[in-house]
């Protein structure tokens, strides 16, 4: 379960925040100033860090929070930081951001708009942790993927010819394909290479807050709007603006992404002055875009302003020469991790890995991998150690049909989700990534089955 330090000399703000973030699923901590929270953080493993930016100096400059930053930069901290002040300022926000903040929320805020942040962040945590362990799927600080099957040579090259380009680019694939790490193999053989790269997790961003994200707002354009706010548009600007599962997008939404795209403008909310957005746009879904234009879901005048060149990312199965490899750096990376350096893969477990069908991918074998140098007695990795309980994709099951038993849907899905929440020692993100659910939607099926994650963990 992640872990959320709230750092506020207040304790009604700290246990305001708390609550919020408790129904989220999330654990709060609470620290009363920077010294206390330096303290907890050599005891516990923290996923975020809200801080209040003022507390004995004064009320207003944001000194103790900035040197609170500033320690944290020192100790190598890669811990994302969302900052938080009553007396929130474009000055103070910037100063924030360049020691390393990622965000910041005006107190007093508005709930849907903290627990959306903080979702987007955690989110965002968790791909850059799944990209660190796999290299987003490369052998060097370069970006130069592990790709030894001809079908991801192939892709490459098409991507590093589209990258010298302007031209929007959708990414197609399922979950767990590096779909993001992609789009930023693209920015970095773009000519935008020196700019700055923006992602952004569309699913993540509550429709009532999607113009002031994507936009920005002026102070006072809204109920919370205590100050001005950049968007992510203009962040991006001059660089590469990454939109990640772009088909969440309600139709709504859809119209006012599309008149962007087009126009290359748009008005700061609040603000009746136009600006222009001087960003390359690049995509991802893992969903049917063509089934949901059909069914009226999706706009057909914005998937062609997105894909001028798409992209699609085939499964682990099909890239049968990556899977060794992969596995080898995997290997390196969580033996690293978890001071197991000197370990290595039998022919056996080799031979099981490649066998496997690997339905959630990349993200799959990295978590398979870390669960077996965790686990496994000894630095010889056997097949066993893997825990792959899947037939085969190579062997199928021809007594398949018969074995899946017919249940009604609901009751299906309720066994689908327990296994995975099984399969990942009950951590949801991941069992929720590897059903091709968002998080709140997996957190939503296991409310509505009623399942006891307690029960799961144990």
């Amino acid at each position: 379960m992640d872990k959320i330090l709230v750092i506020d000399d207040q304790a009604d703000v700290r246990l305001a925040a708390t609550v919020a973030l408790q129904q989220l699923g999330l654990h709060c901590l609470e620290a009363e100033g920077p010294e206390h929270a330096l303290e907890l953080l050599k005891s516990e493993h923290i996923s975020l860090i809200l801080l209040d930016m003022n507390y004995k100096l004064d009320t207003t400059s944001g000194e103790e929070g900035l040197r609170f930053l500033k320690q944290l930069n020192q100790l190598g901290s890669t811990i994302p930081v969302i900052v938080m002040t009553a007396w929130a300022s474009i000055d103070v926000a910037v100063k924030a951001m360049q020691l390393g903040a990622v965000d910041f929320v005006e107190k007093p805020w508005n709930n849907l708009r903290l627990t959306a942040v903080v979702q987007q962040q955690l989110k965002l945590k968790q791909s850059n942790h799944d990209n660190a362990c796999l290299k987003a799927l490369t052998s060097d600080t370069q970006a130069h993927y592990i790709a030894h099957s001809e079908i991801m040579q192939l892709l490459l090259a098409k991507a590093e010819r589209a990258a010298k380009t302007d031209a929007s680019i959708l990414i197609t694939g399922e979950n767990g394909t590096g779909k993001s790490l992609l789009a930023h193999y693209i920015h970095q053989h773009s000519l935008r290479s020196d700019k700055r790269y923006v992602s952004v997790n569309v699913g993540a961003i509550a429709p009532t807050l999607f113009e002031s994200e994507l936009f920005g707002h002026k102070k006072g354009s809204f109920t919370d709007a205590k100050e001005d706010r950049l968007g992510r548009f203009e962040i991006a600007e001059g660089g590469t603006l990454f939109l990640d599962e772009i088909a969440t997008l309600s139709l709504e939404l859809q119209s006012k992404m599309l008149r962007v795209l087009e126009s290359k403008e748009f008005e700061v909310l609040g603000s009746s002055q136009t600006k222009t957005a001087d960003v390359r746009i690049i995509s991802a879904t893992n969903s049917e875009l063509a089934t949901a234009i059909e069914q009226s879901e999706f706009r057909r005048d914005l998937l062609f302003r997105l894909n001028t060149i798409e992209l699609h990312i085939p499964p682990l199965r099909d890239r049968k020469d990556d899977i060794a490899p992969l596995a080898e750096h995997l290997l390196l990376v969580h033996g690293k991790k978890y001071q197991r350096a000197n370990m290595a893969l039998s022919d056996d477990a080799l031979k099981a890995l490649k066998n496997y069908s690997w339905p959630g991918n990349i993200r799959e074998l990295s978590h398979c991998i870390e669960r077996a140098v965790i686990m496994s007695d000894n630095n010889n990795i056997q097949a066993n150690d893997l825990i792959l309980d899947q037939p085969s994709c190579e062997q199928p099951n021809s007594n398949a049909k018969q074995a899946l038993p017919l249940l009604p849907l609901e009751e299906l899905e309720k066994q689908m989700i327990q296994k995975a929440l099984l399969q990942f020692n009950g951590n949801v993100i991941a069992a929720g990534e590897f059903l091709g659910l968002s998080k709140s939607a997996i957190y939503r099926r296991i409310d509505k089955h009623q399942l006891d994650l307690k029960e799961v963990e144990r």
